[in-house]
């Protein structure tokens, strides 16, 4: 190797903040990171292997991809050794002296300090290559990409303390290189042929591609012979019967690069016209970047046990990006591409399918195993319920999969299914209730809900910012009509009697007046005045049309830079409440104006509206409360 050019940079502040955490919060595990360097060496081989699809020539000669691992006692260190992709200097400065994902911000935020939570988020957010700094004092990384010259060699180094070098040389062989110079206090424990082999076949005997170490003889000394130290096979191609649960959850940790166990798998065989074997992970927390939709996450692709693509979104929607694993396909070409993955009937049913297995498993966790189905909603619910939008063909199924707070739960947490609601709807009631707001406490102490409170029937409380689109997309379920209780006419239908119905006209005749003239008061402000048939308490609320965006998102988009178009309000009023009745008897008409103004201010208020004199509206409360106290 003939060194040419070499620098000293800086890492990245993150990096730095990382490489503290991850020496102090993962050191009870630390055997973790051999497990993460092979899984990184695996992955570059499978790299490797997906464009020599398409170049032959990146083989040069060796297509025998393996993973070596060995060790020096005398020199104190530790090698990592891949016959992979490789990388090239922008490479390794991309993905080893930076975090070059989204989300760092918000990772970092939600440290705690606690080195048990603190390892758990490290570990979802797949920085396995640093973990080399729980064990070593000093790495040397020297890597080579696969079809650049042998003068395009790279070496990194660091002690991981602020800096690393990058320097240009020859390399022959590609593929990457990782030397660890171990600690003093870890060489006695690391520097072993039989404590190295455990850990490779605890952590990664089910990377589908030989892990090999140096035949020792009788007095150790290593030979020129390697050997493969794992079962080299792809997991998934196993019959369920021959994996244990302590594999399954294993080759899980190396297929979505979390520290943690998954939540729960599937693990399906399907044979006939198509075949396909598929194996999808919930994983038990969800990741910093779950919500950055722009990014492709999840399934890895592969083609007769050949890995054929990372993250491939054709086979998973959206609103399951969460889920993790492998597809293995028998009837697609080897050359596919993602231009091919986007028209292929093959990748149609394989997707169709794997979504049916997968909602049918957590069908089956909610069933059999409430309290873990309450943790996956608890870290994913508000994904789900991007599905009816987006799964036409599945929506009914993931309706039922919904939870929801509700007016007979009265707690935040939401545990209430549509199931749940349905079976508890008194006799008449054929609808299913629901309110959207901004806030828990907004929804539950809605003046819309205080007529079915009285009358006992259920609400669902909404306060997701996905539940306004979530209910634009979910019409029925099980044969019941949603209704908003804050758009549209409040339909009681069989709940309420025809004597309820007689009060109510009556109610509207007497206050005909009343409503006519608060009408003529506030002018184009509103649509149209009527007497409610929703409050018991309140003086007043504002009912929206059925298909307007509720005043909370409105006021959202509108500061978002969105042009909202949305029609008028109509203001319901009370004429029982003494405030209403207090108004009817004002003679003065400026007076009668301003607290009819103070009557919709309030209720745009409310709703979680923003008002568009605030000012005056404060003018108007202090006249009102001069005007009591006198």
């Amino acid at each position: 190797m003939n060194s040419s050019t070499k620098e000293t940079l800086t890492f990245e502040t993150e990096v730095n903040q990382l490489l503290k955490l991850m020496i102090h919060s993962l050191y009870s595990n630390k055997e973790i990171f051999l497990r993460e360097l092979i899984s990184n060496a695996s992955d570059a081989c499978d790299k490797l292997r997906f464009e020599a699809l398409t170049d032959d020539a990146l083989y040069e000669g060796d297509d025998c991809l393996v993973v070596d691992v060995e060790f020096d006692r005398e020199a104190g260190t530790l090698t990592v050794r891949d016959n992979g992709i490789g990388m090239s200097r922008e490479e390794v400065i991309g993905n080893i002296g930076t975090i070059a994902k989204s989300g760092t911000r918000e990772f970092f935020e939600r440290l705690t300090g606690d080195q048990a939570k603190d390892a758990r988020l490290i570990g979802q957010f797949g920085v396995g290559f640093y973990s080399a700094f729980i064990v070593a004092e000093h790495v040397v990384l020297t890597t080579r990409r696969a079809g650049m010259g042998a003068e395009h060699g790279v070496r990194w180094e660091s002690d991981g303390s602020g800096s690393y070098t990058l320097e240009t040389l020859e390399v022959a062989p590609r593929g990457t290189e990782i030397v660890l110079h171990l600690r003093e206090d870890e060489r006695e424990d690391l520097l072993n042929d039989w404590r190295l082999r455990s850990i490779v076949t605890k952590y990664s005997d089910h990377v589908p591609l030989p892990i090999r170490m140096r035949k020792r003889d009788d007095d150790g000394k290593p030979g020129e012979e390697w050997e493969t130290v794992n079962k080299a096979s792809a997991l998934w191609q196993r019959s369920k019967s021959e994996i244990s649960e302590d594999e399954y959850k294993a080759f899980y940790k190396h297929v979505a690069h979390d520290f943690g166990e998954p939540l729960a798998w599937t693990h399906n065989r399907v044979e006939g016209r198509l075949e396909y074997t598929s194996l999808l992970y919930v994983p038990a927390k969800a990741p910093f970047d779950l919500w950055d939709r722009d990014h492709t996450h999840g399934l890895k692709l592969y083609v007769q046990r050949v890995f054929i693509m990372d993250d491939a979104e054709h086979l998973m929607p959206r609103y399951l990006r969460f889920v993790r694993g492998v597809v293995d396909s028998a009837d697609l070409p080897l050359n596919v591409s993602r231009e091919i993955l986007q028209d292929s009937r093959v990748i149609e049913q394989i997707r169709a399918g794997s979504v049916k297995k997968l909602l049918g498993m957590l069908e089956d966790m909610a069933e059999k195993r409430p309290e873990d189905y309450q943790k996956f909603w608890n870290e994913f619910g508000r994904v789900l319920k991007e599905g009816p939008a987006e799964d036409f063909a599945n929506r009914e199924t993931i309706a039922g999969l919904l939870r929801f707070a509700s007016t007979h739960t009265d707690t935040e947490t939401q545990t209430v299914s549509l199931h749940d609601y349905i079976a508890r709807m008194p006799e008449g009631q054929d609808k299913i209730y629901y309110i959207t707001a901004d806030s828990f406490m907004a929804a539950k102490n809605s003046p819309h809900l205080e007529l079915l409170r009285k009358k006992g029937i259920e609400v669902l409380l909404m306060y997701d910012r996905v539940d306004e689109w979530l209910m634009g997309n979910l019409n029925e379920f099980d044969g019941k009509q949603f209704q908003s209780v804050a758009k549209g006419d409040l339909d009681l239908g069989a709940v309420e009697s025809e004597e309820e119905r007689k009060a109510q006209e009556a109610v509207e005749n007497e206050a005909k007046a009343l409503v006519e003239r608060i009408k003529e008061a506030l002018g184009d402000k509103v649509e149209s005045v009527r007497v409610s048939h929703r409050l018991t308490s309140s003086p007043a609320c504002i009912v929206l049309g059925e298909h307007d965006m509720a005043l909370y998102m409105q006021q959202l988009l509108k500061q978002a830079g969105h042009e909202m178009q949305g029609s008028k309000p109509v203001l319901e009023i009370n004429p029982g409440h003494p405030m209403v009745a207090r108004l009817d008897t004002e003679s003065d008409e400026t007076r009668f104006k301003e607290w009819s103004m103070l009557l919709l201010d309030q209720a745009v208020l409310a709703e979680g509206g923003q008002l568009e004199d605030p000012a005056g509206f404060v003018a108007r409360l202090n006249q009102l409360m001069l005007a009591l106290a006198s």
